[in-house]
């Protein structure tokens, strides 16, 4: 079974470990295409006039490839970078609107840059050397057609390079290829672990923070566990209201404690951001958490709005392990399940709750309260 899923495990290791590569990567690979694509289809099109009026207007494809694969590069690496640190910088707190526009914007001052090397380099340099004798190529209002077809195209492919962006945002890493393949029309079973993390105190937060300033505090506390994310390769299956529920592949979850070590770490981001959240709230987040692992489905649902659903009695036994922190007066409980798995870590400092009985549970779950000890 472990195969099966090493396309969306590699994709989703590879990004946590180069975020910055694997997107501008993206964009290259994706303009590549879309620039191979419209010369091939000119290329053909020239051919067609050509044989259908007898005259020769096609010069050598080669030319043509290196220049899609050069653009394709450029505009792929020019666009990438910028917009994955305007993305990380600035675009947080902005209307989609207002990004949608500065996006296009950048998009066609950086079309202009690549027409101008486009007519005065690639063309004269490299294409019109290999067309016929006496072939008017350089007229103006040929140029200015070929500006209007590279807007129209690049517009529809920005488009669709921003669709699939907002599938892998929305999905995670390696998610989109085997959704479109239909890997989870039908149930598949995996190994997964799943995290229920749950705001402390969030009824005396809301009412002593008023909704609207609430809402403002629990989207930067999501902010900021989604900073936590990658370097601890944990992906988010959902919100709900004030919880986040966090999941692993079982392997990625177990390697290297990563599955304990990321909430821990979340806490330790509250901590380096609590000036913030005491000026902007008064208070600082704390969250309590259970995690579990085992068995579940996962299968693609609805269809008015589609969606990745897990099932099983591991994701149910991972919220009633979170529901107990308050009655054992614990921040982070784990089933023993999950821990012999895990195996133990120096900074793991843990204490044994017993066999609980968990609410709609038949079997006691022996629980294991954890807490991470910073070594100096």
């Amino acid at each position: 079974m472990a195969k099966k899923f090493e396309y969306t495990t590699l994709a989703h290791r590879y990004t946590a470990q180069f975020p910055l590569l694997t997107y501008v990567g993206t964009q290259v690979n994706f303009w590549i295409i879309a620039n191979l694509l419209l010369v091939s289809i000119m290329h053909m099109t020239s051919q067609i006039i050509g044989q259908t009026f007898q005259v020769s207007v096609t010069g050598k494809f080669a030319p043509l490839l290196l220049m899609a694969v050069t653009l394709g590069i450029s505009y792929g690496v020019i666009l990438g970078i910028t917009h994955y640190y305007l993305d990380q910088r600035f675009f947080r707190k902005m209307a989609l609107g207002k990004i949608i526009v500065f996006k296009a914007v950048t998009s066609l001052c950086v079309l202009i840059l690549i027409l101008t090397l486009l007519r005065y380099a690639f063309f004269d340099l490299l294409i019109s050397p290999t067309l016929p004798a006496g072939v008017i190529v350089t007229k103006n209002e040929s140029w200015n057609l070929m500006f209007w077809l590279l807007v129209i195209y690049y517009f529809f492919m920005t488009l669709l390079i921003s669709f699939i962006n907002q599938i892998n945002k929305k999905y995670g890493p390696g998610i989109l290829v085997p959704l479109l393949l239909g890997r989870y029309r039908d149930p598949k079973e995996e190994e997964r672990i799943f995290m229920f993390m749950d705001l402390k105190s969030s009824t005396v937060a809301a009412e002593g923070l008023g909704h609207l300033k609430y809402s403002s505090f629990i989207r930067d506390c999501f902010a900021d566990i989604n900073e936590v994310l990658y370097p601890y390769r944990a992906q988010v299956y959902q919100y709900v209201g004030d919880e986040i529920v966090v999941t692993w592949p079982e392997r990625e979850g177990i390697k290297n404690h990563f599955c304990i070590e990321f909430y821990f770490a979340c806490q330790r981001q509250f901590q380096s951001r609590s000036a913030y959240y005491m000026a902007n709230y008064g208070l600082l987040p704390h969250f309590k958490a259970g995690v579990h692992a085992g068995t579940v489905t996962a299968v693609e649902i609805g269809e008015v709005r589609r969606d990745i659903a897990y099932h099983g009695d591991t994701l149910n036994t991972a919220a009633r392990i979170q529901s107990v922190c308050n009655e054992y007066k614990k921040s982070f409980i784990a089933s023993n399940v999950l821990l012999n798995k895990v195996g133990v870590h120096p900074n793991m400092q843990t204490q044994a709750l017993g066999e609980i009985l968990l609410k709609g549970k038949t079997a006691p779950v022996q629980l294991t309260s954890v807490e991470w000890i910073e070594t100096v």
